[in-house]
């Protein structure tokens, strides 16, 4: 081999993994704070919840976090976003159950648009599936639910588990 065809191959393997990287470093991590670290104006009376050890084989569980509006404003709901595609959640109100939202980059996700007046209170109803990654999802699990408002103001939910076969 010569030396052009030494040198054409690096070229070729170092711009694969520079755009490897790239698209990495470009890809959605999931929920986080609000670009401004907005607190949120929505209260819980429980931002975690753990499952303890459930098992595979028993499927879905789901846990109710309740959220409410302290304010004397009313609050826009306008996205809820999980962590993982294991993961999906629900607002549950008078007029009904919205949803599933999930995980950004993972299928459609319906814009919230929940309006919580003054004083009222929502369900956000949490479900995870401890099937959704096969026999390697077993063992410690920890996911977040963020909610934002219309202001940016985010709301951040947790859950945790350790997942048998």
């Amino acid at each position: 081999m010569n030396t052009k065809n030494i040198i054409t191959g690096l070229l070729i393997v170092f711009l694969l993994v520079g755009l490897m990287l790239w698209g990495r470093s470009n890809q959605p991590t999931g929920p986080s704070q609000s670009a401004g670290g907005g607190k949120s104006s929505l209260v819980a009376t429980e931002t975690f919840y753990d499952f303890g050890k459930i098992s595979m084989k028993d499927g879905l569980v789901n846990y109710i976090f309740k959220i409410s509006n302290p304010t004397d404003k009313d609050i826009l709901l306008s996205t809820v976003l999980t962590s993982c595609m294991c993961t999906v959640a629900y607002i549950e109100s008078p007029t009904g159950e919205k949803g599933p939202f999930g995980m950004p980059g993972m299928g459609h996700i319906p814009p919230a648009n929940e309006i919580i007046k003054a004083g009222e209170r929502r369900d956000i109803k949490v479900v995870y599936d401890p099937n959704a990654h096969g026999p390697a999802g077993v063992g410690p699990v920890d996911r977040v639910i963020d909610l934002t408002e219309a202001d940016g103001g985010t709301l951040r939910l947790r859950i945790k588990a350790m997942v048998t076969p």
